[in-house]
Parts: structure tokens; sequence; C-alpha cells
């Protein structure tokens, strides 16, 4: 018989922090401690009140029963998935598969059967919602030693829009690619079908990394149409929270690139679940990122793992982020993200391997953020894709 353990989940804290995060901290009655973080960008709230479900049954919980916790979560409150409880559940995850790790004295990786690789590919954010100055701000990337950058491919966008927003988006990328760096391009579900086909066009003799988002993932028959007609490779996974919502587009062929984000798709353990399902569609693996240094510490060990990862997001400098508030503000070991020769070095510090600042944690979280993204509209008044 296992023997049992006397250590319990004695206290769970969320923390709204800048620019747009929301921080999980659990605590074990034996004192040890683990972080994860649970941020939907705009949707905090939403997150915070799903926090109290997860108190009433994690609260007394072994935190060594990771997978246990998980399924608890997901499978006993009747209604399940969506971003709002998944993000919830991966805070939790995050932390207890911290507090393990650290208990052990060993990196997460560790944990998750070693290592497959030495360093980890990068890349960073250039040209804002709106993207310009394309051409500057590569060239400012690859002197911080990135080797490639991903920028949003289109400003908002009508439905059936003008041709000029087509070639305006060939020649951004065209700018790019001659500076010498390679770029991924994000669609942000701007686009929609009768638009979609053009854009890829557009952009497939410049060969970029992959095109994100070409449209929204509401429906996947769309998706693998676009899929059918382009060598562009296509990646998508922000909008999707789980290894079901995954699947459609892995069965269909359409997806080249998954790209589950680790604070919005159960964490650790179900992004696991949701790389070794993509690598049975050799389908490759590279996690969304855009948000903060737990979250990519998280990613950085599935990285380590995983086997059809390919290049991590990393979000230091990015646009939503500020001199007061950047990747590395909350942190006290800010080189764990130092970036040469496009890679970070795999986190070797036990758990996550990212040290939180708790005190500036705490009062930063006196003045919590109500982050929204802007609504846009076009020029009739219509509204438009964010």
């Amino acid at each position: 018989m296992a023997e049992a353990t006397t250590d319990k989940i004695g206290r769970i804290e969320c923390f709204l922090v800048r620019p747009r995060w929301l921080f999980v901290r659990v605590e074990t009655t034996d004192g040890a401690i683990g972080w994860g973080e649970a941020t939907l960008e705009g949707h905090a709230e939403a997150v915070l009140g799903a926090f109290e479900a997860v108190r009433d049954r994690l609260i007394g919980h072994d935190p060594d029963r990771i997978e246990d916790a998980w399924q608890m979560l997901h499978r006993l409150g009747f209604y399940r998935g969506g971003p709002v409880l998944l993000s919830a559940i991966a805070g939790v995850d995050q932390a207890l598969w911290d507090i393990k790790a650290r208990k052990l004295g060993v990196p997460v990786y560790q944990l998750l059967g070693g290592r497959v690789r030495d360093r980890i590919p990068v890349y960073s954010w250039i040209g804002g919602d709106r993207p310009s100055d394309v051409a500057a701000a590569a060239r400012a990337r690859l002197a911080q030693g990135f080797k490639a950058v991903k920028m949003n491919g289109t400003e908002d966008l009508g439905w059936l829009d003008s041709p000029k927003q087509v070639d305006a988006l060939a020649a951004r990328v065209a700018e790019v690619r001659d500076v010498g760096i390679d770029v991924g391009i994000d669609f942000h579900g701007r686009v929609h079908k009768p638009m979609a086909r053009r854009m890829l066009r557009a952009i497939e003799p410049l060969s970029p990394l992959f095109a994100e988002e070409i449209v929204l993932s509401d429906n996947p028959d769309i998706v693998t149409q676009l899929a059918s007609v382009t060598s562009v490779p296509i990646a998508m996974g922000e909008r999707l929270y789980s290894r079901w919502d995954f699947r459609p587009f892995m069965e269909s062929g359409a997806l080249d690139i998954a790209q589950p984000d680790l604070s919005h798709a159960g964490g650790i353990s179900e992004c696991r679940r949701i790389a070794a399902m993509a690598e049975t569609y050799d389908v490759a693996l590279a996690p969304h990122c855009p948000i903060g240094p737990i979250a990519l510490a998280a990613c950085l060990h599935l990285a380590a793992a995983t086997p059809n990862f390919v290049i991590q997001e990393i979000s230091l400098g990015i646009h939503y982020n500020g001199p007061s508030a950047d990747l590395t503000t909350l942190t006290t070991n800010p080189h764990l993200f130092d970036v040469s020769d496009g890679c970070v070095d795999i986190p070797q510090g036990p758990g996550l391997g990212v040290d939180i600042d708790e005190a500036a944690v705490r009062e930063m979280a006196k003045d919590p953020h109500r982050w929204r993204n802007p609504a846009w509209r076009g020029e009739h008044g219509e509204l438009r894709e964010w």
C-alpha cells in the first residue's frame, strides 16, 4: 500500500498584475510553494471567479496527485472545456508541477522524461497591433540575438477589403525578409474567407515560417480548404483549449503547427497530451505565449522534453508590455530568458526555474489591471476582428 502523505494543498491565491497577467500561488500545509499563470487576456475577472470552485475542490488535496487534480477539476464540474475553466486549471496545474519538482530538487522537464534538445529556439514580436516600421524593428530584434520574429499580417480588415491591403501585406513581409531574419505571420483571425486565399498567395513566394490564424478556428472545414491551396505552413491553437478542440484540425490534415497556450489549454498536463497527439499526425508544436514569465517558463520545460517542438514565442518587449511591466519585471532571475544565437537555455533550477518576486507581485496586485483588447470598427461603423 502506498504511503499516505500528510502534506495537503492549504492555500490558493490569485494576483492580477500588469500588463494583463493573472498569477497563481499555491501553498501546501508543509510550506511548499508553487507558481502558475492563468492569464486569459481581457477576461481575467472571469478566471478569478472560476477559482472559487477550484479552491472548493483542491483545498485539502494531495499536491503530488497532479493528474488526479486535473481530472477532478475538468470532469467533476459537469460543465467542462472552454477558455475560462481551462485557464483556471492551467494556473493550478503549472503551480503543482512547480511544487513537485522543487520538492524533488529537479527541473520540471526531468519529470516529463528528460530533455530531447540542448537549447530552445525562440522568436519575438515586431510591428504592433497595426504593423508598421517592421524593417527597423526586425533589425533591432536581430541585434538582440533573435533569428526569427512574428508580426501581425494586417491591421483591422473588412470581410471583403481592397486589394491594396494584400499588396501592403506582401510589401511588409518582403521588408522583414530583406533584413535577413525569418518571419511568421499572425493574422489574428482578422481575415475572413473571401480574403484569405489572396493573403496566402501574396505571402507564399516570400517563404514565411507560418501563417497563424489566417481565419478563426470556428470553422475547421474552411481551414482545411485553405490548407489545400497553399504551401505556407498553417499554424493555429491559441483559441483551442483541449485535445478535443485540436482533434478535428489534426484529423483533417489542416494543421501543420499546433500552438496551444499553456495558460489557456489546461497547463503543462494537457499541452503535453496535445503535443503527443500532434506528433502522431506529423504536426509540429510551437506553444503560444505572448504573456508572462511563469507561462513562458512552463513552455520552456515542455519544449525541452517534446520531440516535435520547433520554436517558442517569447513576449520580451512585446507591444502589450512596457518598461514598468515587461517579461522579467516580476522575477529575480531575469537571465533565465536571455537570448543568444536565436535560442534560450533550458531552465536548470528546481521546479519551473523562474523565481518570482513575491513582494513585488503583492504590491502590484494592490492596483489590479482591467486590461481589455481594443474594439475596432470599420469606416461604416461595423465591428471588425481584433
